[in-house]
């Protein structure tokens, strides 16, 4: 994709981070946007209303409301030409710990969401020869301590997208997933704890981290580039690096990494 003017981007997940930042992104690009969220009172006051923005309450985890989304952005303009699936939780705890719940829970909004969202739109990719994206992780690449159910979900999406990629090979449409590293936004701060409430609190300094516009723009230039898939940051690519090339290495330094957050739930181990 040369640009964005124009095309019809839906965005899943947009009511606040790096969705919120999407969202703004491809407007000022000149795209036609259609976001979700679970919040539609939140979602209408993030933005200024516009012939070219589309809001929508979905819990992406119901198929139900996925199929509602997409046949509202159909009947609004008639196809899709990207699809972001954007929306998704995150976690912080020891598996012996975690409620069964919290880790179906995540499957179900970060895979199960993408799924369902890529099935209602994939004719109309197909039609326009569009874009399919995935926002991934490193977690995607490598398996984190306290973060089971989330680096499962992330491993479980690169491989559906990686399989989808390869039926479409020859139809002009692309898939590709983009895997932020650590990034201000507000995932961390919702993130599921062992008995499914939620963190409150990020361990990490948001000030440090790449800001959520910054990775919205990373995002977006890949997608009209059609890159494979992305992985952001330094420390990310470095992540990915030795766990492919050095597991065993890359186990303790991720082990000691995790075990430095605040009150990390690995300290239970150390004891």
């Amino acid at each position: 994709m040369a640009t964005f003017s124009n095309k019809i981007v839906v965005i899943t997940g947009g009511s606040s981070g790096i969705g919120k930042a999407l969202v703004t992104d491809a407007l000022a690009r000149g795209a036609r946007v259609a976001v979700c969220a679970r919040n539609i009172d939140k979602l209408n006051g993030l933005f200024p209303s516009s012939d070219r923005l589309l809001c929508c309450k979905a819990d992406v985890s119901k198929e139900a409301d996925c199929a509602a989304f997409m046949q509202a952005v159909v009947a609004k303009w008639g196809g899709v030409d990207v699809l972001i699936n954007n929306a998704g939780i995150s976690m912080r705890a020891l598996f012996e710990d975690a409620d069964l719940q919290v880790i179906r829970e995540l499957m179900d909004i970060n895979f199960w969401g993408l799924v369902y969202c890529t099935k209602f739109c994939l004719p109309y990719i197909l039609k326009n020869k569009g874009v399919i994206v995935g926002i991934s992780s490193i977690a995607g690449y490598r398996g984190l301590p306290g973060r089971t159910g989330y680096s499962a979900s992330k491993f479980a999406m690169q491989g559906f997208l990686e399989s989808l990629r390869t039926e479409l090979l020859h139809t002009g449409t692309h898939v590709m997933w983009v895997s932020p590293g650590f990034t201000a936004s507000n995932i961390r701060n919702v993130a599921r704890i062992a008995d499914g409430s939620t963190q409150a609190e990020t361990p990490l300094d948001e000030s440090k981290l790449m800001s959520s516009e910054e990775c919205a723009r990373h995002i977006l230039d890949a997608t009209e580039k059609r890159k494979r898939s992305v992985v952001l940051t330094s420390q990310g690519k470095l992540a990915v690096w030795l766990s492919k090339l050095l597991p065993a290495v890359a186990d303790k330094m991720v082990y000691k990494h995790f075990l430095k957050e605040p009150d990390s739930p690995l300290r239970k181990y150390e004891q």
